[in-house]
């Protein structure tokens, strides 16, 4: 799970701002809709980012938001933000989480990660285990692919298959 430490309310220029925001951080009036807008980004992600599910947002030692990601979208500078929805209360992960002391213990780095038995989701091989972090049980990804180049023939036509249909993008 990501873990994103806010400070409190600053203003800050639209013009220059990759998503066009007035305010980012944490301000105990904000309601969950500005408060979501204000810091779904624009955040320096690591790798790992790319396979949790979920992201919480913390100010003063307190879990002040649950998010479930649908997907990080690149912006300016090597940044990302979190596309998806802020989570409310009947959520198994807003419940164990929000309003409660953070899960980690802060850092310089606004950004951490750990590991949560929560919001796991299911392997996406199609087996039907349970997944905590990223897309696959260890080794399925690759039971997945060969499931895949098994429907076209062996390796060698699969990547003939591959090359003929796939058009890479010229960046025009």
């Amino acid at each position: 799970m990501i873990h994103i430490t806010l400070g409190a309310r600053r203003y800050i220029n639209p013009q220059e701002d990759q998503l066009g925001r007035s305010i980012v951080g944490f301000d105990p009036v904000m309601n969950d809709d500005a408060l979501f807008h204000a810091n779904r980004g624009c955040w320096v992600l690591g790798e790992r980012a790319e396979k949790e599910r979920y992201a919480l947002l913390s100010h003063e030692g307190e879990v002040r938001m649950a998010i479930e990601i649908d997907s990080l979208v690149p912006v300016a500078g090597g940044r990302k933000a979190i596309e998806g929805r802020y989570l409310t209360s009947g959520h198994e992960v807003y419940d164990a989480y929000v309003g409660k002391p953070t899960p980690v213990e802060t850092t310089r780095n606004p950004i951490t990660y750990f590991d949560s038995p929560l919001g796991a989701r299911t392997c996406y091989c199609g087996c039907g285990e349970s997944v905590a972090s990223g897309w696959f049980v260890i080794g399925h990804d690759q039971r997945a692919l060969h499931a895949r180049i098994s429907k076209i023939g062996t390796v060698r036509e699969f990547i003939d298959w591959f090359d003929s249909t796939y058009v890479e993008a010229t960046g025009e």
